[in-house]
């Protein structure tokens, strides 16, 4: 038979588990009596957890949400779990209004984890880069996380394979080689993790999708950190999303003068600069990954549009009207092959 304290431990656990238990279940999971598992009920009771009695053929116990806070008893990946959303909580633009809060409670929960589970969570550093959007829907495993936030800290190269989105489809059943990469820093943006490292192969900073990823063992040498290009991790993986190879933006910027209210545009423009040039009027110089994507990206506004420059910008509305102006027509059968900016 367990020793008490362990059993306890072993009882809260699986009131945690799941809402309703049979006595008879419990007494059955634990190997001891039904008397016995009154017994330390009445312990965990005497310890501020609130255990409430559930009544009927059967009979069972339910733990309860109680007005104060006893202590919390979580497994190893619930822990990680949850030092992880601190840190990130801690580090994002998103929870400024909780980051000192969140750094105490991080603080907090690591006294009490084991030396196994400081280590892991000790190396795992986030840059965030917030951005506006639905959240995705895959996962990524804590303990690849972790794998990689401690390549990370080690310095030492990582080996591991990416699953492209061919791969996924089957079209690439084989999958392109192992890669390798010095990896620098973790990065989430719109609720996505992603590794930004230099690949050794490519001789070149590349962004790999952390729920792609599966670590090879063991890893490699140490390596001595490189600066990525502008010197913030956050903002150049901000510029690679929107189409730039460096920290400076996006290639192509120009400048255009809306009829609209600078406050209504500010309210619809993320990345680009306001200027107010009269009560219906605003200057807006803002960027993207091509003129055509910029030009067509303007036209939302749904409001006159007259272009400052530079040129390439003009060019870019002159082929979106030719090709809106074919797309108007109905068609009758010819072939009526789209140009080519």
């Amino acid at each position: 038979m367990q020793k008490t304290s362990v059993r306890l431990l072993t009882l809260l656990s699986l009131l945690q588990a799941r809402r309703d238990w049979p006595g008879a279940l419990l007494a059955e999971r634990l190997d001891v009596s039904p008397r016995t598992v009154r017994r330390d009920i009445d312990r965990l009771r005497e310890l501020g957890y609130p255990v409430a009695t559930v009544k009927g053929p059967d009979g069972g116990y339910r733990l309860d949400a109680g007005a104060d806070l006893p202590p919390l008893l979580f497994d190893d990946g619930q822990a990680v779990a949850l030092a992880v959303a601190l840190r990130l909580a801690a580090t994002s633009a998103a929870g400024a209004g909780i980051a000192e809060d969140a750094t105490r409670a991080l603080n907090t929960v690591r006294q009490f984890m084991p030396a196994r589970l400081r280590r892991r969570i000790d190396t795992l550093e986030v840059a965030a880069v917030e951005t506006s959007g639905p959240r995705p829907d895959t996962p990524v495993d804590g303990d690849v996380l972790t794998t990689l936030g401690a390549a990370v800290h080690a310095r030492e190269v990582l080996r591991f394979d990416h699953t492209s989105p061919d791969r996924e489809r089957g079209d690439d059943p084989l999958g392109p080689p192992p890669r390798r990469v010095e990896p620098h820093h973790l990065v989430t943006r719109g609720g996505r993790w992603y590794l930004l490292a230099w690949d050794l192969d490519r001789d070149d900073w590349r962004t790999f999708r952390a729920d792609r990823i599966a670590p090879r063992t063991p890893t490699g040498p140490r390596f001595t950190p490189r600066e990525p290009p502008g010197g913030d991790a956050g903002a150049f993986v901000a510029a690679r999303f929107g189409g730039s190879d460096g920290p400076g933006g996006p290639p192509c910027r120009g400048e255009v003068i809306l009829g609209l209210p600078a406050t209504t545009v500010s309210a619809y423009t993320r990345d680009g600069v306001v200027e107010e040039l009269g009560p219906d009027r605003c200057r807006l110089v803002v960027g993207s990954w091509s003129w055509v994507a910029l030009a067509a990206d303007l036209g939302r506004f749904d409001a006159d549009i007259e272009v400052v420059g530079p040129d390439a910008l003009k060019d870019a509305f002159a082929l979106l009207a030719e090709r809106y102006a074919e797309a108007a027509v109905p068609d009758r059968g010819e072939d009526r092959r789209p140009r080519r900016p």
